[in-house]
């Protein structure tokens, strides 16, 4: 009797990690990215797939991979008649970090942001500039497989007259 639950349990188990390995590779995701020298047409299956597989939210310049997911609640914008800085949040299921972090600097430089410094771990900052403002993009990996992007834009300085 005892021999036979404990089969059953062990048949249970087992049955759950086969589940949840299925439903965990099913979840893995990367961003489609152009490699150096490939046309753009290429790697993102033409211009037009490229704007809809790309969003803008609230910032004009700064261009967020269309997988990730926006989070309202968590993130914040404050805009004035001349400039516009605040907070973003994103996230997504297991996703490819280093693609990430090549997105961002391709579609930042193409938006006429200069890359400042940039380091990579478990968490991966970027920064770059422009003239008037900065932007720091925060790519933090955690250990149950999310990927949390965090966008921050705002004002490089006060322009002395």
């Amino acid at each position: 009797m005892i021999a036979n639950i404990f089969q059953r349990k062990s048949v249970m188990a087992m049955l759950l990690v086969v589940l949840l390995g299925v439903v965990w590779m099913g979840c893995s995701t990367t961003v489609k990215e152009r490699q150096p020298g490939q046309p753009l047409g290429e790697a993102t299956g033409g211009v037009k797939a490229e704007v809809e597989k790309t969003g803008k939210y609230y910032f004009d310049d700064v261009v967020v991979p269309s997988e990730l997911n926006y989070k309202p609640k968590k993130s914040f914008v404050y805009e004035t008649a001349g400039f516009k800085a605040g907070i973003m949040y994103f996230s997504k299921w297991r996703l490819d970090v280093d693609s990430l972090i090549d997105f961002f600097n391709y579609h930042m430089e193409k938006d006429n942001w200069k890359r400042v410094n940039s380091f990579r771990g478990k968490e991966s900052i970027i920064n770059f500039s422009k003239p008037d403002k900065a932007c720091v993009i925060k790519i933090v990996e955690k250990w149950y497989g999310s990927t949390v992007v965090e966008i921050r834009v705002g004002p490089l300085g006060e322009k002395k007259m």
